[in-house]
């Protein structure tokens, strides 16, 4: 596996140590296949710097108008952002979407990811879902449903009338996923957990990059952290690039990556079951 520090067609990942629009600079119009990130939500993590709302829907409208050049006509970019929360919540992909479409992009989808575990509120429902915005550049785009198809729910269902009558209703491949995601999110009890406050699951970019690149695709993470859509392409065979401004992440990415070269990353794995009853915690809650 290849790894370099700048952006380079025949390397396997990039990992940029630096402001990601500098990267995005260096890569060329319509290289990639697949824009997949979750940025800062502006809440003072301690890899970002908090400051007015307006200030940073600047910052990434800056961000996504290089990743709109670089985005192949038949790409995607998929943004995955929660809330910024100062006082009362801001939605930010309902604040974001205005300026994918100032570029011209398509909404193809507002995927609802959920998952059962994460902070407690006391003053409103405790948050438990964000999102994801699909968007396209317009209607001619790469999108294969085969390869994340999911099990049918009734899959002896059969027509009951008409000339299909008696044959298996579903398709014998599985069933649309749907844009409601019940995957978990990377908390101590996860098996993927690294240091970063909020870590990206390999398995929610793997039903992304499987649907929407092909082998030898690029796919870039402006916000790369500590690697897992790098880890989620090179799994796949795909190209990838990616920025960030904590060394320290780009350092665990790397170590992350030579893990998995090899063969001993642990890895949640697609379809595997949300809970495993016979796998107990001191406390009797259940193991992710």
């Amino acid at each position: 596996m290849k790894i370099t520090s700048n952006y380079s067609k025949d390397s396997d990942v990039t990992l940029y140590h630096g402001d990601t629009v500098e990267l995005l600079k260096n890569i060329p119009d319509k290289e990639a296949m697949l824009i997949v990130t979750s940025p800062p939500y502006n809440i003072g993590k301690e890899y970002e710097k908090v400051s007015s709302l307006e200030n940073y829907l600047k910052q990434q409208e800056e961000v996504i108008k290089q990743c709109v050049r670089v985005l192949n006509e038949k790409g995607s970019i998929c943004w995955q952002v929660g809330n910024h929360i100062n006082g009362e919540v801001y939605p930010l992909d309902i604040l974001l979407y205005p300026i994918f479409k100032k570029y011209g992009l398509h909404l193809r989808n507002r995927i609802i990811w959920t998952f059962g575990h994460g902070l407690h509120a006391s003053k409103r429902f405790s948050g438990r879902h964000e999102t994801i915005l699909w968007f396209t550049k317009n209607e001619d785009y790469h999108f294969n449903l085969d390869p994340i198809r999911v099990p049918q729910k009734y899959p002896q269902k059969k027509h009951y009338k008409g000339n299909k009558k008696g044959q298996l209703s579903g398709n014998p491949l599985g069933k649309n996923p749907s844009d409601v995601w019940e995957i978990p999110n990377v908390k101590s009890n996860h098996p993927e957990k690294t240091e970063h406050p909020c870590q990206f699951p390999i398995e929610l970019v793997e039903r992304l990059l499987l649907s929407m690149t092909k082998e030898k695709d690029l796919v870039i993470d402006p916000f790369m952290g500590v690697g897992s859509t790098a880890i989620a392409s090179v799994r796949n065979n795909r190209r990838s690039a990616g920025a960030d401004t904590m060394k320290k992440y780009l350092d665990i990415a790397k170590d992350r990556l030579r893990t998995l070269e090899k063969g001993e990353l642990v890895i949640r794995e697609i379809g595997t079951p949300i809970y495993d009853p016979n796998a107990k915690l001191k406390d009797n809650m259940t193991l992710i």
